[in-house]
């Protein structure tokens, strides 16, 4: 079967390699599936640079998030309940950037006949993290103002429309004029356009109090980490918690011991594949549910951008970090 691999880590375009090998076989709860697709998400192309949160053993196979059919189990009652089902999988086991790889039977999520596949392949890392973040981690109130940094990614529209139905507001920050303009036109209640290489910190305490009426916000999601995400930690306010899901900065968070002790304010990491393990299977299911029905009626849809087959894969990746680009980037790996 056809599988991208890379046996040392670096740039993507230059280590990804689309390679013959033997199809997996399920072991004990895991289940194998017939890939169909499979988005390029920034998580994917930090780990093939060796600067995820976890380093795999080499050679592997990328691509934690993705859509398939679930074509045979390795045993116990769940797996053979996922048999003929198509499935979303947020897989950390196998890699789904192959024909065929296999998963915990636990981590593949039977779909609804009405989610397109497209839907299907981007289910976990963008919508369920949104909804996971905003509704049930920070359980932000109707009427409080949500900070939240590179808003114009596909994750940040979805934290504006969860905003919009849910009724908390968004102050958004962005690095450039354009995106801004493109989230008010979307229906951000705030943006702010900050730049901490040409800012200062003040500059961005003096927005936020002036988009909130001098006041600092109680909520704040950020996935840039650095200056960035430094700014916002002396937005807090008294009992302020922030969430940090990302990396995109390479440097680490910087700030001092006062800007959470005076104000008694927190900061928390939060990471998909840690967190939803922790839920109840009843609670599993009914998340599952919601975002279902969230991504239908279009509050956490993701817009879908260019899609490649699999042999082309170099371009895939590089397309995924083109600047301005225009929706995810997807693997088509095989037809339902």
């Amino acid at each position: 079967m056809k599988s991208v691999q890379f046996d040392q880590f670096g740039e993507p375009a230059d280590v990804l390699h689309l390679r013959d090998i033997e199809p997996p076989q399920p072991k004990s709860g895991e289940v194998l599936v017939r890939m169909l697709l499979s988005p390029v998400n920034p998580s994917d192309l930090m780990t093939v640079r060796g600067v995820y949160g976890k380093q795999p053993q080499l050679p592997c196979t990328p691509g934690y998030e993705g859509v398939g059919v679930v074509e045979a189990s390795g045993g116990g009652l769940l797996g053979k309940l996922l048999v003929g089902k198509r499935v979303a999988l947020l897989n950390g086991t196998n890699g789904n950037w192959q024909e065929r790889t296999t998963t915990l039977a636990k981590q593949a999520v039977p779909l609804p006949k009405s989610l397109p596949n497209e839907q299907g392949a981007t289910f976990f890392v963008n919508p369920t993290s949104a909804f996971a973040m905003t509704r049930r981690v920070l359980a932000v109130p109707s009427g409080e103002w949500l900070l939240q940094t590179a808003a114009a990614s596909e994750l940040g529209k979805m934290v504006i429309r969860l905003g919009q139905r849910f009724g908390f507001k968004t102050l958004n920050v962005v690095r450039r004029v354009e995106q801004a303009e493109a989230l008010k036109s979307l229906g951000a209640d705030a943006v702010v356009v900050f730049d901490p290489a040409r800012q200062s910190v003040d500059e961005l305490q003096n927005e936020v109090h002036r988009v909130t009426g001098k006041r600092s916000v109680r909520f704040a999601i950020d996935p840039v980490g650095g200056a960035t995400g430094s700014a916002v930690v002396k937005c807090l306010s008294p009992g302020g918690r922030m969430l940090v899901y990302g990396t995109l900065s390479p440097e680490p968070l910087s700030f001092s011991p006062r800007d959470l002790m005076t104000p008694g304010a927190s900061i928390a990491g939060f990471w998909l594949a840690r967190w939803l393990p922790q839920l109840s299977l009843l609670a599993k299911l009914k998340l599952i549910r919601t975002v279902s029905g969230l991504i239908q009626s279009g509050v956490l849809t993701s817009q879908i951008g260019e899609v490649f087959p699999l042999d082309r894969v170099s371009e895939a990746v590089r397309a995924a970090e083109t600047p301005s680009r225009s929706g995810k980037v997807l693997l088509r790996i095989a037809s339902e």
